[in-house]
């Protein structure tokens, strides 16, 4: 890839990042509820998905995922059920405030787990893979040089999600902490039981 082929694959990273998706309504939604810091730490995670998925794209995942659908749907079917998972926790605690000793606490390495289930339970990132990145690719590449070449473009492709996905983070957090009483919360929780019970939908359907 030429220098200005690299830049072009990096523009369209960016407005990708920008398009809305379950990922970064994810990142809103964990954002708006728990704050800017836990936002964060699920951006965290999400990239730390994001960089498992890119390897496994290099190394053909993407492939085997196409071609044998029930592998498709398993990873599917796992991928909703922890959102749906995440929906009934956000429901039945919906009156917690986070920060005071409720379930919503949550340890950091519990926030980035949820990034990094939740990335790596969306079989459609490969998919995506498959078409995007070749589009960039010169015709005859292949092997070991392919590979690095879908490295990188990964790498490329992650810090558009790192720089974006935060930005979402740190405004939602910021624009929830303006309203963060016993009243919003319970709003906030059950507005985002209602999305991951969609985005679980959204995951099975689309």
């Amino acid at each position: 890839m030429s220098p200005s082929e690299w830049l072009a694959f990096a523009g369209m990273s960016f407005v990708l990042a920008v398009a809305p998706g379950p990922d970064n309504l994810f990142v809103l939604t964990q954002s708006a509820v728990l704050g800017a810091r836990a936002g964060l730490y699920v951006v965290l995670g999400l990239c730390g998905g994001l960089l498992v998925q890119t390897i496994a794209a290099a190394l053909g995942l993407a492939i085997v995922i196409q071609e044998f659908p029930a592998v498709f749907w398993a990873i599917k079917i796992a991928g909703a059920a922890y959102l749906c998972y995440l929906a009934y926790m956000a429901w039945t605690h919906a009156e917690d405030v986070p920060g005071e000793g409720g379930a919503l606490d949550l340890k950091p390495w519990q926030l980035v787990r949820r990034g990094v289930i939740m990335n790596i339970t969306n079989p459609k990132v490969q998919i995506f893979f498959l078409a995007f990145f070749p589009q960039f690719v010169k015709p005859g590449t292949e092997g070991m040089a392919l590979a690095l070449q879908m490295i990188g473009q990964g790498a490329i492709f992650l810090l558009a999600t790192v720089v974006v996905f935060s930005a979402c983070a740190l405004g939602a957090g910021i624009l929830a902490s303006a309203l963060r009483n016993p009243k919003w919360a319970g709003l906030l929780n059950r507005a985002s039981a209602v999305l991951f019970l969609g985005l679980a939908v959204s995951a099975l359907f689309a």
